[in-house]
């Protein structure tokens, strides 16, 4: 993806956001104040016709939908007609200990929901619309990951696992194929979980317009030059990027503070780490270089990019993490390449208490 695309698809998020923000206006938030007091009044007439058929705790579905759908300073004034008609609806049924205690519910249930409106009102979204933004953010993150479809005599997968299941994950994969190169990312960003996934969000996009817009040995340069400008309290990344030629097999590596990349020779059978010189994390210090490997991938060869949650143990080096990983592939390479990524991932020992990704490219 170039950065022209990049621009584009975030104009189209942010046109599709304001339509859908344009046609809650029309519809108006005075609009839906009345058919909240409608509501509201018609629930205290029905409690007041036919008696405690009707739980008093409706009063408390008639505040949570005022709070999700109404602005704080319209809010106010509906909470206050809420509690008005609940407090003669408790004098109609005579009160007592049961009814004070749902009428102090209701209350607690306001006051929470004024305070997720008031969230609302400061990221100037209303209803459920914030959701949708995000849910719209993490499905370009996941597609723009995806990897692009294999010429015949090569294969890839990719596994990505967020800590504790969460919806984002601090590692993501930003892809670029153009001809017969093939360009990839790996990235994993401070912290974990949905802490991280907010500015995985934003990375990737920028990220992946920088793939393929420059020449690939100066990408970990301008990616670090994007990071210093944000000027993050916890900004750092760590970055693993390949570049390889579908044609030839060729193929060079370099490293931002990434645990080392794995090459398995068909020759010789054997998974060998490819050490050598690395630059540091993103986004720590100006003016460094990026030393590369490389190499070439011949027929039966494999190229495996993971983040250290496939290969941390607590207390433990990561040397071990990285053994213990092979093994697992040792055990898989009589099946073929499918499906080991996903393995990886899943058997590390970190479990769920850490984000895990594991990207391989083979050539058959």
């Amino acid at each position: 993806m170039d950065v022209g695309r990049s621009v584009l698809a975030r104009r189209s998020l942010m046109t599709r956001f304001q339509r859908t923000r344009s046609r809650f206006g029309r519809w108006g938030t005075g609009s839906t104040f009345a058919l909240l007091v409608v509501a509201d009044l018609l629930l205290f007439w029905a409690m007041a016709a036919i008696g405690t058929s009707i739980p008093f705790s409706g009063y408390v579905l008639v505040a949570v939908l005022a709070g999700l759908f109404l602005a704080p300073r319209v809010l106010a004034a509906g909470d206050a007609l809420v509690l008005l008609t609940a407090a003669l609806t408790l004098v109609n049924r005579g009160g007592g200990p049961p009814y004070y205690g749902a009428y102090t519910v209701l209350v607690v249930v306001m006051v929470i929901m004024f305070w997720v409106a008031a969230s609302r009102a400061r990221l100037g979204v209303q209803g459920n619309l914030g959701e949708t933004m995000l849910v719209d953010l993490r499905d370009r993150l996941r597609t723009q990951g995806e990897l692009p479809p294999m010429p015949p005599g090569w294969g890839a997968e990719l596994s990505v696992l967020s800590a504790y299941g969460d919806s984002f994950s601090g590692d993501f994969l930003v892809t670029n194929k153009s001809d017969n190169i093939l360009e990839l990312a790996l990235v994993d960003v401070s912290g974990k979980g949905i802490a991280a996934g907010t500015r995985s969000l934003l990375l990737s996009g920028a990220f992946g317009g920088l793939l393929g817009s420059l020449p690939y040995d100066q990408f970990l340069t301008a990616a670090n030059s994007y990071l210093l400008r944000q000027q993050w309290d916890e900004g750092f990344a760590s970055a693993a990027h390949a570049w390889i030629n579908l044609e030839t097999g060729e193929y060079s590596l370099a490293s931002a503070g990434h645990p080392p990349a794995v090459r398995f020779s068909a020759g010789s059978g054997r998974w060998k780490v490819l050490e050598g010189d690395e630059g540091p994390v993103l986004g720590v210090t100006d003016a460094v270089g990026f030393p590369r490997v490389r190499g070439t991938l011949r027929r039966g060869d494999a190229l495996l990019l993971y983040t250290d949650g496939v290969i941390e143990v607590r207390n433990r080096d990561l040397r071990d993490g990285i053994d213990r990983m092979l093994g697992t592939a040792e055990q898989m390479i009589g099946r073929g390449f499918e499906g080991m990524a996903a393995k990886m991932c899943a058997a590390a020992r970190a479990g769920e208490t850490d984000d895990r990704a594991a990207v391989l490219v083979w050539r058959r």
